[in-house]
């Protein structure tokens, strides 16, 4: 079985220990290094090349967007997950936009960040729910939804999907829903963004709220 390669960044002692565990636990993870902040993500992300980073934000000497921004920049394959206190909105887009595949929070449970991290390495992008409802404040009425799907073409079902979306729900989770299997939603999700004329979830929402 190949392992998913991680690195994990965080500038506390107790939380960086903690997560150890939690990861070291899971039989498709391989632990490859630690770091205390972002110039160490950087330094061990290129000597280390990981497949998922799981990324602090307030850190010393260099914070996660940044470092996220400059391993994207060096390395483009890796997966960075940004896991924080912070909920505000703000972070969430400077994060995606940066090149961030994931931001959830520390208050996650253990084994949903398990899935977490092998959703993402599968190709994911996932938002925490609590934030994605932050993202798009309130879902549009039906006749919006049907003057939207019209404006772009969407189907009924892409458009479900589309608030699926809106309202955090990964593939699966929408697979589950509307008794699809995941390679269909993927399937969906990528002619939503065509349509939408969108490559990311952040995107997508923001076109919804008539965001450019």
């Amino acid at each position: 079985m190949e392992k998913i390669k991680l690195l994990l960044v965080d500038d506390q002692d107790l939380i960086r220990e903690s997560l150890k565990i939690v990861l070291e636990m899971e039989e498709d993870f391989e632990l490859v290094g630690v770091a205390s902040n972002g110039q160490e993500a950087y330094d061990q992300a290129i000597k280390m090349r990981p497949d998922i980073i799981l990324m602090d934000l307030n850190m010393p000497v260099m914070d996660g967007i940044t470092a996220t921004k400059l391993i994207k920049q060096s390395y483009s394959d890796v997966k960075i997950i940004i896991l924080t206190t912070f909920q505000e909105v703000d972070y969430v887009k400077d994060a995606l936009k940066n090149g961030a595949e994931a931001y959830l929070l520390k208050a996650i449970h253990p084994n949903d960040l398990a899935s977490s991290i092998r959703l993402v390495n599968r190709g994911e992008t996932l938002i925490s729910q609590v934030l994605a409802r932050q993202l798009l404040s309130s879902i549009p009425d039906e006749k919006a939804e049907e003057t939207l799907n019209k404006k772009y073409g969407l189907s009924e079902r892409e458009g479900d999907i589309l608030k699926s979306i809106a309202n955090g729900l990964s593939n699966k989770e929408i697979s589950e829903k509307y008794y699809l299997t995941e390679g269909t939603v993927k399937n969906y999700v990528s002619r939503l963004y065509a349509k939408l004329d969108v490559t990311n979830r952040l995107d997508a929402i923001n076109k919804i709220k008539g965001e450019k």
